[in-house]
């Protein structure tokens, strides 16, 4: 009988020790997508949440995926009516180029198309003297509209992405770094619009020219709900991809560097599709909103022992898997000093995943507390008394 338990004993401790390592394997365990990329990102438009990566954070050449900037800098001007007047340091630029000549002129609208469509490099050198006054000029523009959104490893120099290097630096970005650039153009509408067009015909100011630019972005053909945006590639980038893709109240922006080089063109492609596939596949649009009430805190010497506090809170979208949970956490103040203005900031509600916050909102004060003075003691005994 002893025997008997000691071999049940063991059995059931050898099968809680598989069960442990079983589970501590599947925990570990990491989606390999097997892409081609060197480098290759996922993320959450709405959000900023990143929802697969490889390498996202290396620092890389990013080609033509540059004027995904160049395009929203010019888009942000009030001078898309206004003529651009060609120099010779753009009509010099190395192909793919449009093939604008010194002293033309072209309105900058037209000339987008141009840049986002078929990605010429003279017409961005073009758009980058008109609107910073230099190529030099425009880089800082970039650089700081980049620092900006929150872009940590990106380095501007040139408005069209060919391969450069300034001051020990290199043209650089991370795959990180482009979908937040992307995620920021993709709540601009005319650059939406631009990047779906199919086609755009326009004319040299004089009348003597006449274009018709393409959309080179074989993507919007390829997925479903596909909104395009940019491809790239120099010889030290590679194939460069950022596409977007748009099902339902999801957003999906995915970033591939260095994809494969000559003749290599369709690994792009491929790996976007298969980006694309395990975030729509596996991702969920959620909306959340918290119905928690806070109250009151404590007033110190205020006419008021309490002030009533509230959230400024919206409904918020989330693309989630389906077995995680947002938690709602908040951090307030017991008490706050007199005196105290409506509005006045005293906490904030926190939604969290996996411990990071994904979104915040402030909790305040909804009514004024005025601190308690000599004065308005005396005004108060004279109410006591007159009463």
């Amino acid at each position: 009988m002893k025997q008997f338990i000691r071999s049940f004993i063991f059995i059931c401790v050898s099968i809680v020790i598989f069960l442990n390592c079983s589970a501590v394997v599947f925990a570990e365990d990491e989606t390999d997508l097997k892409l081609h990329a060197r480098s290759a990102l996922l993320m959450d438009a709405d959000s900023g949440r990143v929802l697969y990566e490889e390498n996202g954070y290396a620092v890389m050449p990013m080609a033509s995926t540059t004027k995904i900037m160049t395009c929203i800098l010019a888009l942000e001007t009030d001078k898309l009516d206004e003529y651009v007047t060609v120099s010779r340091n753009a009509q010099g630029q190395p192909k793919v180029r449009l093939g604008i000549k010194e002293g033309e002129a072209y309105k900058l609208e037209d000339l987008l198309y141009s840049l986002m469509l078929e990605s010429h490099n003279d017409t961005a050198v073009a758009i980058a003297e008109f609107i910073g006054g230099s190529v030099e000029g425009f880089a800082e523009m970039m650089n700081a509209k980049a620092e900006e959104l929150g872009c940590e490893n990106t380095y501007f120099i040139t408005p069209n992405g060919l391969d450069a290097a300034k001051d020990g630096k290199q043209h650089s970005s991370t795959a990180y770094d482009m979908a937040l650039i992307t995620a920021y153009a993709l709540e601009n509408e005319a650059f939406c619009d631009l990047i779906a067009t199919t086609s755009h015909t326009f004319m040299e100011k004089s009348g003597t020219k006449q274009y018709t630019v393409y959309n080179k972005d074989a993507f919007l053909n390829m997925y479903e709900g596909a909104l395009g945006v940019k491809t790239g590639f120099t010889n030290g980038a590679g194939y460069c991809f950022v596409g977007a893709v748009e099902q339902g109240d999801a957003r999906f922006i995915s970033v591939v560097l260095a994809c494969g080089w000559p003749p290599n063109k369709s690994w792009k492609w491929a790996d976007t599709k298969t980006l694309m596939n395990y975030g729509t596949q596996n991702f969920f649009y959620e909306t959340f909103i918290s119905e928690k009430q806070y109250g009151a805190i404590t007033v110190e010497n205020g006419i008021k022992e309490q002030v009533a506090v509230s959230v400024r809170r919206e409904e918020i979208g989330l693309l989630l898997r389906a077995e995680e949970q947002i938690k709602i956490e908040y951090e307030l103040l017991s008490e706050v000093e007199a005196p105290v203005e409506a509005g006045q900031v005293v906490g904030c509600e926190m939604y969290v995943l996996d411990g990071k916050i994904l979104a915040e909102f402030p909790i305040v004060t909804v009514e004024k507390v005025n601190k308690i003075t000599l004065s308005y003691c005396f005004v108060e005994i004279v109410k006591k008394f007159l009463i």
